[in-house]
């Protein structure tokens, strides 16, 4: 018995003393395991993501064009500026806006009104006076002789305040296209292929506008097209 836990005691000894002299084994990094460092760019050098796909690209655009809208529609595009004071008591408006363009079709200078007349202008211009100049254009520019301005009509001395003076109206002289041609009121009313195309938007502005005048309504509007939003009882007054 003794020699059996004699031999058992050898035994242990031999195995302690080969882990003793076993050394682990070693383990070298390779190029692949080295750490790499990630050295961010500052946020003003980053460079802006732009959409990549065409679905991205007009998501892209109508985010933008949001962002710039007013009036609650994403067609009619400038900025609001809120109350606009008068010089005199019967001018001015409430919650005006500052117009850029509509649906699509620049205004040769940022134009001051009020929402309605916003609207109203807009709708004009999607359904008739693009669909009117689709083959000679299309149209890219409303020229504007007037917007709002605290006068009276016509400017005429002891005269009722215009509708201008109330953000309610503006002026259109000239369609300008993409080619660059200008097809303008004052030259275009009586010479075809122009008097035809002309005729057909001046009539069409009546009914979103209360009011539109134009060559053939008094010699203040032989050159452009007043369209004001002004509502009678009677309906549209169109000359």
């Amino acid at each position: 018995m003794r020699r059996g836990w004699s031999g058992l005691s050898i035994g242990w000894l031999v195995l302690g003393a080969t882990m003793g002299n076993a050394t682990p084994s070693e383990h070298r990094l390779t190029p692949d395991d080295q750490p790499v460092l990630a050295f961010a760019a500052p946020v003003g050098m980053q460079p802006e993501l732009q959409p990549n796909t065409l679905v991205q690209q007009v998501l892209f655009k109508k985010r933008k064009l949001r962002k710039t809208s007013v009036c609650g529609n994403i067609e009619i595009q400038g900025k609001s500026v809120g109350n606009v004071p008068g010089k005199i008591k019967a001018c001015g408006i409430k919650e005006a806006v500052q117009i850029t363009s509509v649906s699509g079709v620049a205004l040769s200078r940022p134009s001051t009104m009020d929402c309605g007349t916003a609207i109203a202008l807009n709708q004009w211009v999607e359904k008739s006076v693009k669909p009117t100049f689709k083959r000679r254009g299309p149209v890219v520019e409303l020229q504007v002789a007037a917007h709002y301005a605290c006068r009276t009509r016509n400017n005429r001395k002891g005269a009722r305040i215009s509708e201008h003076g109330k953000g309610r109206a503006i002026d259109i002289s000239g369609f300008k296209m993409a080619n660059g041609e200008v097809v303008t009121v004052l030259n275009g009313w009586r010479k075809n292929p122009s008097k035809k195309q002309l005729t057909k938007i001046w009539r069409a502005a009546c009914g979103p506008f209360g009011t539109v005048l134009g060559p053939n309504a008094d010699r203040y509007h032989r050159d452009h097209f007043h369209l004001d939003t002004a509502r009678y009882r009677r309906g549209p007054y169109c000359r």
